[in-house]
């Protein structure tokens, strides 16, 4: 795997690349997990040549203190990206990223998008992820960009930033990769202990008591039991609702047809999480 840290050297390994070869790519922040090894392998079973990015990016932080205390594993992450087949690397820094400093950034209307479910709670957190991986697809220019669901919110903000800037580029959704437990892969769950971990599956299991339950009518008063039993065992919720697959809108009244999911943000121990599912 060849590393790359400036974006002279990314352009340069890029330009080595045999005409018609596609690229795909895996966006990371590091901290690597099944999740990301996942995409690799998708990508790598996909494409003659594969990209990756590890860069811990500050302006899609919103809380200093998560950004400080975001897990920071460079030389595992190097070793496990290597190990999935990942062919380069690209492992920038905020001065190459940024090399006219984080201040007077283009925002991106992204219409109600970027301000509803993670973007009320987490204000600027979509622009800075807008506006990253808008310049990581400008210096790589991949014909296909992996993705994981679990952070669904933040697919369909790239899929429109791409729509907007008129990008060439295939948006690949993947699966979200589990414990087994249910709890979805995350860089935040090494944060847990080995209690709250198992504690943590009760995440999955109240929306998959939602994927049997709901039923065509009014929505709100049939998410009173999971919140609760979510609540009783002692998590904050940020929110818990079931939304319209392709708009993210809340649905008041389901008519059974519309195609929906339940999306969620809480708190365990002071580590947030997120996660969906389809219904």
């Amino acid at each position: 795997m060849i590393i790359c840290k400036d974006e002279k050297s990314i352009k340069n390994q890029l330009k080595l690349i045999d005409l018609g070869s596609e690229i795909g790519f895996v966006p990371t922040m590091g901290a690597i997990h099944k999740g990301h090894i996942s995409l690799i392998e998708k990508a790598k079973a996909e494409n003659s040549l594969v990209v990756s990015s590890l860069f811990v990016n500050p302006t899609q932080f919103n809380d200093q203190n998560d950004f400080l205390n975001y897990p920071k594993t460079i030389e595992n992450d190097i070793f496990l990206l290597e190990k999935a087949g990942c062919d380069i690397l690209f492992l920038p820094s905020v001065t190459v990223m940024y090399p006219e400093g984080l201040t007077n950034l283009e925002t991106i209307n992204y219409r109600y998008l970027d301000t509803v479910l993670e973007g009320k709670y987490r204000p600027g957190h979509f622009q800075g992820v807008g506006t990253i991986v808008y310049r990581l697809l400008s210096l790589i220019s991949p014909q296909k960009l992996y993705l994981g669901k679990k952070d669904y919110q933040q697919c369909l903000i790239i899929k429109e930033m791409i729509r907007l800037k008129n990008l060439k580029v295939s948006t690949i959704l993947c699966e979200t990769i589990r414990e087994d437990n249910g709890l979805a892969i995350s860089s935040r769950n090494v944060r847990l202990c080995e209690q709250s971990r198992q504690k943590a599956s009760a995440i999955y299991q109240m929306m998959q008591y939602c994927k049997a339950s709901l039923i065509s009518g009014k929505i709100e008063t049939q998410l009173d039991f999971p919140i609760q039993q979510l609540q009783q065992i002692g998590f904050k919720i940020d929110y818990f609702e079931v939304v319209n697959v392709n708009t993210l809108k809340p649905i008041i009244n389901w008519d059974g047809k519309e195609p929906i999911m339940v999306i969620l943000a809480v708190f365990l121990d002071g580590v947030r999480l997120i996660d969906n599912l389809l219904m």
